[in-house]
């Protein structure tokens, strides 16, 4: 689970440290990318809280989520077509399953604890 939070802190710091500016024609790219990393995340924090968190699995996982929609987002361009939507979608539609998933583990686990709380 350390793996994920850790890679999340460096990018962030290393983000808000550094001056780097992306050219306006590889925004696309980018934001393909980071929305596969983002759903690569999640469903890692929800593998870990369902307890079949794999670092194998986590890791190559991350890298392949990214390839493939920088790889949708590169053939769109070319053949004219706005193929980084199919990509924003899947991506977004796994995101938002994957917080519901873990907004729902949450709260399970924390309504049980309360009851066993108000039992002792």
């Amino acid at each position: 689970m350390w793996l994920p939070v850790m890679g999340l802190v460096i990018g962030i710091i290393l983000g808000l440290l550094t001056e780097i500016r992306i050219p306006e024609e590889y925004s696309n790219y980018l934001s393909i990318a980071v929305l596969a990393a983002f759903d690569t995340l999640f469903g890692g924090i929800r593998a870990y809280l369902q307890n079949i968190y794999d670092e194998k699995v986590f890791v190559s996982g991350f890298f392949f989520n990214i390839m493939l929609a920088a790889s949708l987002a590169f053939l769109g361009v070319h053949l004219g077509v706005d193929l980084y939507l199919a990509a924003v979608f899947a991506f977004g539609v796994r995101l938002f399953q994957n917080i519901a998933v873990i907004r729902r583990i949450l709260l399970t686990k924390w309504t049980t604890n309360k009851e066993k709380i108000e039992k002792s």
